[in-house]
């Protein structure tokens, strides 16, 4: 079994952008990277089941980049419902140190961290408008979904502005790192395919993005802060039997994916 058909057999793929990728993560060592906007001091178990993803990578011997929103943390990625709080530059800090330390302990320290606030932090804002925001076409952002559904509500430029600046993490990690693959969960397929246009319409160069269904509890909601069922990585929020104890009586009609989504058994002994 290739690394792509290992990665469908898990329910790991459910969009890709890029004809060629299985090529690419079969045959091919190339450099990725997973980002997360440090919106709290510890990652939570929907985070680790792309992380798992992200390592499985990295043992197959691609190179894995770790992004942390120091710069997209301040704007806050649009939810479906409402406008993300803002929080203080000191705390996004202090989280952030928080979940490089967790990301580092999974990766055995052999994973890159970046942190986007080093690029935007000098950014001048017509630069950015002459540099970037001419590649990107308006009605092209309102057709995302996530846009899209706020527009009845009401969507702040702070929030509009988010996927314009992931478009540009994506283009500087290609330019400065020859990262040509961002891995992500179903809810960023707009943020990435965004900087798959502006890679291309900038640069004329292809570049591929790869996104997994989201992880459900056994009602189907994903796991997150927003949500309410956060089961944190952090045992001082989650403790290790809290964490035992919600997985060993999950549903078991969820015990395969999970057995497959988050741990590196093989298929036989999964499915044994």
């Amino acid at each position: 079994m290739t690394l792509f058909e290992e990665l469908q057999w898990r329910g790991l793929i459910k969009d890709v952008a890029g004809e060629d990728i299985a090529d690419k993560l079969n045959n091919e060592k190339i450099t990725f990277y997973w980002g997360t906007d440090p919106t709290a001091d510890s990652l939570h178990l929907g985070h680790y089941s792309s992380l798992v993803t992200a390592k499985r990578l990295a043992k197959a011997g691609h190179n894995p980049i770790l992004l942390c929103g120091g710069a997209t943390g301040l704007i806050g990625d649009p939810r479906p419902t409402a406008e993300r709080e803002i929080i203080s530059k000191e705390k996004l800090n202090e989280n952030l140190e928080g979940i490089k330390k967790q990301v580092l302990g999974i990766f055995d320290g052999k994973a890159e961290v970046v942190n986007n606030y080093d690029w935007f932090k000098g950014y001048e804002f017509l630069d950015f408008l002459r540099d970037v925001g001419k590649y990107i076409n308006v009605n092209y952002m309102l057709s995302k979904d996530i846009i899209d559904r706020r527009l009845e509500t009401g969507i702040t430029y702070t929030e509009f502005s988010y996927m314009i600046m992931q478009a540009l993490d994506f283009l500087h990690l290609y330019e400065t790192k020859n990262c040509v693959l961002q891995v992500a969960g179903s809810d960023q397929w707009g943020n990435i395919t965004s900087g798959i246009e502006l890679v291309r319409k900038k640069l004329d160069k292809e570049v591929y993005g790869m996104v997994m269904p989201l992880v459900t509890d056994s009602n189907g909601v994903k796991f997150g802060k927003t949500e309410g069922n956060a089961l944190w990585l952090d045992k001082n929020k989650t403790s290790s039997y809290e964490l035992y104890q919600y997985l060993i009586n999950t549903d078991d009609s969820k015990v395969e994916e999970y057995l497959k989504v988050f741990t590196f058994l093989s298929k036989e002994e999964i499915e044994s």
